[in-house]
């Protein structure tokens, strides 16, 4: 693992969707993972969303995480020009809430798969690209299993304080 050599490719389809997908970038970095952040639309830049695509790998890339809103085809058009896992965030949109962002990337045919997280959820996205990364990173295996601690002790912290105070006072503070 090396903050130098970027291993997760994070991909959108439009600078308007930097606020939402930096949440990817923040986590992975928050981990050691260093990341590469471009802005590529497959349908205004496909030639380079084609030379990207099929260089990641060979860049070290392991896994793609990409981001679009409306249409929502960048995630589908990477997943099928390169090997690697992809992952889609549908990014929220004003006519329809991000809801056709959603369809449009969890509904791929049969052999060619893109793992989709919630409507808006690049974090997710980037926990999920850790646990892939993990599967051949001890480092990354760790950070990730200390995570999940983190997360179940504090899960465990609120419910002693809920349990010592009673809920009708826990609701109140």
């Amino acid at each position: 693992m090396s903050l130098n050599h970027p291993l997760v490719g994070i991909i959108m389809g439009s600078d308007s969707d930097l606020p939402i997908m930096k949440e990817a970038a923040e986590t992975l970095e928050e981990f050691g993972v260093s990341v590469e952040v471009r802005v590529i639309s497959a349908h205004r830049t496909p030639d380079v969303a084609l030379a990207w695509a099929r260089g990641a790998k060979g860049r070290g890339i392991k896994v793609i995480i990409a981001g679009a809103g409306g249409a929502a085809h960048l995630p589908g058009v990477l997943a099928a020009l390169t090997p690697l896992p992809v992952i889609g965030v549908p990014v929220k949109t004003s006519t329809l809430s991000g809801v056709d962002s959603l369809y449009s990337i969890v509904q791929m045919p049969p052999g060619v798969p893109v793992a989709t997280v919630g409507i808006n959820a690049a974090k997710n996205a980037a926990l999920l690209a850790l646990q892939i990364l993990a599967l051949g990173d001890q480092e990354i295996d760790a950070k990730v299993e200390a995570f999940r601690q983190k997360q179940a002790d504090s899960v465990a912290q609120r419910d002693a304080k809920l349990q010592e105070v009673g809920w009708k006072n826990y609701a109140k503070s």
